[in-house]
């Protein structure tokens, strides 16, 4: 864990996996407003170091290594936070990994790590900072899906059911902790110029490319803003809602 500074009285947002891509513009995000910004990653150390140095030119930042697809790692992140900021006022549930090829050729643990990586680790992430939205009767939730968890994908089977199952999750988090007043919502990008597109060749991009109406591939500050407004007091009357942000993609 790497930690720039300490504070207990300004808003908190955690974003998972969010050592680089869309996970580092939300980062970016939170922190040009003023929030003090925990960066939760499993790998990408110098990334995350180099995002946190970058974010302190804003405010206050930690970098904070665990495996959320555990318990554990879940929990130390929450003891983390808490311990260096003294509260959470926003959870980006953002961590996740993906996997191209057919269902026949994944190996269970393939299956289990792709389960793990974008479905267990929101779950237990959630869980690990329950407590702290329910009871202090505030704040925002929001996870990251994909609009495979709207309408699938073929070589992508496992990673798509994930993915609905974060939607599940979010409509199903959103009615409990309603009462509590918090909300919780999901984004669901489309094609987003990442890593994740590097697996592909140049023909396959332009068919991709054809398939979107708004004629381009995503940014991850288009789906960082998206996570922004719904996390923001703009959207105190929005909760249970999956977002698309795909340029058209699923219309």
């Amino acid at each position: 864990m790497k930690t720039t500074y300490r504070t207990i009285t300004e808003k908190v947002a955690v974003i998972t996996g969010g050592a680089k891509g869309i996970g580092a513009r939300i980062a970016h995000r939170f922190s040009s407003e003023g929030y003090a910004v925990a960066v939760a990653y499993r790998n990408s150390e110098a990334e995350a170091d180099k995002l946190v140095a970058e974010l302190s030119a804003h405010g206050r930042a930690i970098a904070v290594k665990a495996d959320l697809s555990t318990a554990s790692g879940a929990n130390a992140l929450r003891s983390a936070v808490i311990s260096q900021f003294g509260r959470v006022d926003v959870l980006v549930n953002n961590a996740g990994s993906a996997f191209y090829g057919v269902l026949g050729s994944m190996t269970e643990e393939e299956i289990e790590r792709t389960l793990g990586d974008n479905l267990k680790s929101a779950i237990l992430t959630s869980r690990a900072f329950y407590d702290d939205f329910a009871f202090g009767k505030k704040g925002a939730i929001v996870n990251v899906s994909s609009v495979w968890g709207i309408k699938g994908a073929s070589a992508e089977a496992v990673y798509s059911a994930a993915k609905f199952g974060v939607a599940g999750l979010t409509k199903s988090l959103a009615k409990e902790l309603a009462p509590s007043g918090v909300r919780v919502n999901a984004v669901a990008p489309g094609i987003i110029m990442t890593d994740m597109l590097s697996r592909f060749g140049a023909d396959e991009l332009d068919d991709m490319l054809r398939e979107i109406p708004c004629g381009r591939f995503g940014r991850a500050d288009d789906v960082a803003e998206v996570v922004f407004f719904l996390a923001s007091d703009k959207a105190a009357y929005i909760t249970g809602e999956i977002i698309d942000v795909s340029g058209g993609y699923v219309i």
